[in-house]
């Protein structure tokens, strides 16, 4: 099973439309992907129109065990959704012996998945460390703008101190462009500066699409409100990028 984060310490970047897209194109190949919300504003649950009885909060308190917390939204794809009282975790987390590491014990259990997506809050809090100690890979949408760049540059000093306090891995699999404008001087100047510092990784750009904005609100991925639409075909791109970067780590691994 891939455990891939999709996070971004700065606000407004796509880490939603990001997360839920590549679960639904993932899941549309195929893959069997879990899914979960682990910010406050519960924006997954609301962008899917997805109902649940527990949250991720419920289970990370011990109230209930995790798996009573999923709902299965669509064929290969199921959703942890989140809610306000998630606000509550970082002090929960704070008076637990070994905090950052409860959300991996909490985790590591889930079986029967190609995918699990995490989206996270923009924070750099405990629970999004928590996060980062058990996640392979982070994928980090960014905004193709000059507060975007030094939002990508700081996450990447975050998951390098990360590695080093829990001698762990995390791998920043994709950096993702978005709300791309090819008509933008400073958009063109961010994709040109995310080739340069981080080669081999960036995904091809996501455009600023309307469509993309208006899938929420009917409850769909862009895969099914606008298949046609400039998001769809770039989210497509990303959703074969990653399928196919996962071949390569089987491939390397049997080697």
């Amino acid at each position: 099973m891939r455990t891939i984060c999709v996070i971004n310490h700065k606000g407004g970047v796509g880490k939603t439309t990001t997360a839920v897209n590549l679960a639904a194109g993932l899941s549309r190949r195929d893959k069997n992907v879990l899914l979960i919300d682990l910010d406050p504003q519960n924006n997954v649950g609301v962008s899917l129109k997805v109902q649940a009885e527990y949250s991720a909060y419920d289970a990370l308190i011990g109230k209930v065990p995790l798996d009573k917390c999923i709902v299965n939204l669509a064929k290969n794809l199921d959703i942890v959704t989140s809610r306000e009282n998630l606000t509550k975790a970082e002090f929960y987390l704070s008076t637990q012996p070994n905090a950052r590491m409860l959300l991996k014990t909490l985790l590591q259990g889930i079986k029967g998945y190609d995918y699990l997506i995490i989206d996270c809050p923009p924070s750099l809090g405990v629970l999004n460390q928590n996060v980062m100690a058990f996640c392979q890979e982070a994928i980090i949408p960014v905004s193709t703008d000059y507060l975007g760049m030094d939002a990508l540059h700081k996450m990447k000093r975050v998951v390098e101190e990360i590695n080093r306090t829990f001698s762990h891995n995390l791998k920043i699999s994709k950096v993702v462009p978005t709300l791309y404008d090819k008509r933008s001087k400073i958009a063109q100047e961010s994709l040109q500066e995310m080739h340069k510092f981080f080669p081999g990784i960036v995904s091809a750009p996501i455009r600023s699409n309307s469509k993309l904005k208006e899938a929420p609100k009917y409850g769909k991925s862009i895969f099914s409100f606008a298949r046609s639409s400039p998001g769809a075909e770039d989210y497509q791109k990303l959703v074969l990028e990653v399928a196919e970067m996962g071949q390569k780590i089987v491939e390397e691994a049997v080697c």
